[in-house]
């Protein structure tokens, strides 16, 4: 039997047991060089070989979809955390003349100041956007800087869908490559005097760091910062917070884009992130738009298409790549930061998955595959449906008939007459194709204004819009 104080031998040593002789791990892809990152179990790749397998995933992605077609302007959504600046730092080299494949695409880059929405002092925000201009004035595309003030001096033609359709939607993306081609053939020859010269008509694709740079005069008025400060605290969750931020973020991009000629956007949505945004956006009532929220691309804005590029690079390896080739970040406080664990359905679902990824690693990839075999409804257009003023989705109702509990909530307010305005009233207002208020005196056209916006916002906004103070419908709770 066991004794007490019996003595087995020597403890157990400390650390990793030493290496077996003879087996020292290789790279799994030129089974030469020596490993410095594994991704996966067994999964070791030498530092050439890692960047390689980085960089195939990305161009991989736009081949394998082809929305972007050669000579169209695109939008660099850049926060400046590492996997926006990875999409950026990867769309950098693809230009270079040293590339393999060149990207046949024209860059330009939006920063968007989110310090007045994160409580940020004001000599904060201007430390972080002089940090962030030394980052894009090396970079050689178009940059352009905005506050999110700027929201509050949009037009309300940015709560419409445009009809219009998004560039290359028609025709081929063959077809449109072989022009493109013939295109640069034709200028080459006409510069060189017979002798075309590829790098000369491929000049014009990389533009100038000064042009179009769009430099802010300085920081927003005093009166914006205050009002967007009085809002965000309005808000009572930190769950509708960050959707609302992230719908205010949105708006000022696609603004920005239209403004300045982008036909697409692109943001750096990792696999990881996505996965996150899955999750979160099932809790949150969205699960009608998931095929949108979570996709390669997302058409619902007409003329825009946002699109997801690093959707195939998990966290781990954007963390690992932006360490191995130095590829610069700004860390900037997000509104989230050092909030705890339960504190929002993002930060809880967000600290779910880690959790299971670290005991069972095939948990992100599974969600994110389960995302890709979601369906999006045929575009026909805005008269498709009535859509949501603030998500620009297609609402998930049916006005005649509806037996769905969204439709019971909007089934009242669909059948709400507009108040006839008084003799002498000026002609009502319309904010985004609907009549915001009524100009009569008295209650009514506040009540009305009211009802009608619940009407025409999703289910997952309105239980957003609830919590910042904009909707008053009992129903629904909040976030």
């Amino acid at each position: 039997m066991c004794q007490v104080g019996e003595d087995y031998g020597d403890p157990a040593p400390e650390g990793p047991p030493p290496p077996r002789p003879g087996r020292e791990l290789k790279c799994v892809k030129c089974k030469e060089g020596v490993p410095v990152v594994v991704i996966r179990a067994g999964d070791a790749f030498c530092r050439d070989c890692f960047r390689a397998f980085y960089v195939h995933k990305f161009r991989a992605v736009l081949g394998k979809n082809r929305l972007i077609f050669p000579g169209e302007k695109v939008l660099l959504a850049w926060s400046g955390g590492p996997s926006s600046s990875s999409m950026v730092w990867q769309v950098l080299e693809g230009l270079s003349r040293d590339s393999a494949k060149r990207l046949r695409f024209v860059p330009g880059v939006i920063y968007v100041d989110e310090g007045a929405a994160c409580g940020q002092s004001p000599e904060d925000r201007a430390k972080t956007v002089a940090e962030v201009k030394l980052i894009l004035q090396t970079l050689g595309f178009p940059w352009h800087i905005v506050a999110l003030e700027e929201v509050f001096g949009l037009s309300p033609s940015v709560l419409r869908c445009s009809a219009q359709e998004p560039v290359g939607a028609v025709g081929t993306y063959k077809v449109a490559v072989d022009s493109f081609l013939q295109q640069q053939h034709t200028l080459g020859t006409e510069r060189s005097g017979g002798s075309p010269s590829p790098a000369q008509g491929e000049e014009r694709l990389s533009p100038p760091g000064t042009q179009e740079s769009q430099d802010p005069a300085g920081p927003p008025p005093a009166a914006q910062t205050e009002a967007l400060s009085r809002l965000f605290d309005s808000v009572k969750t930190l769950t509708a917070k960050e959707e609302f931020l992230h719908t205010l973020r949105t708006h000022l991009i696609l603004h920005v884009a239209r403004t300045h000629g982008y036909s697409k956007v692109m943001t750096g949505d990792s696999c990881t992130r996505l996965a996150i945004k899955l999750m979160t956006s099932l809790a949150l009532g969205r699960g009608a738009f998931l095929a949108w929220d979570t996709g390669f691309s997302d058409e619902r804005h007409g003329d825009v298409v946002v699109v997801r590029p690093m959707r195939d690079h998990t966290l781990k390896e954007v963390a690992f790549y932006n360490r191995l080739f130095a590829v610069p970040s700004v860390f900037t406080p997000a509104i989230d930061t050092k909030a705890p664990e339960k504190a929002s359905i993002h930060r809880l679902m967000e600290g779910f998955l880690l959790r299971l990824q670290a005991q069972f690693p095939s948990t992100v990839s599974t969600v994110y595959r389960t995302s890709e075999k979601l369906v999006k409804a045929p575009r026909d257009g805005c008269a498709a449906g009535p859509r949501c003023l603030l998500c620009m989705c297609t609402l998930d109702v049916d006005a005649a008939d509806s037996a769905t509990a969204f439709g019971a909530q909007t089934s009242g307010f669909s059948q709400t007459q507009p108040p006839t305005p008084r003799a002498g009233a000026g002609a009502p207002t319309e904010v985004g194709g609907a009549q915001d208020r009524c100009q009569g005196a008295g209650p009514c056209g506040r009540e009305d204004s009211r009802a009608r916006v619940i009407e025409r916002l999703c289910y997952g906004c309105r239980a957003n819009m609830k919590d910042v103070g904009l909707a008053g419908d009992p129903g629904v709770s909040g976030g």
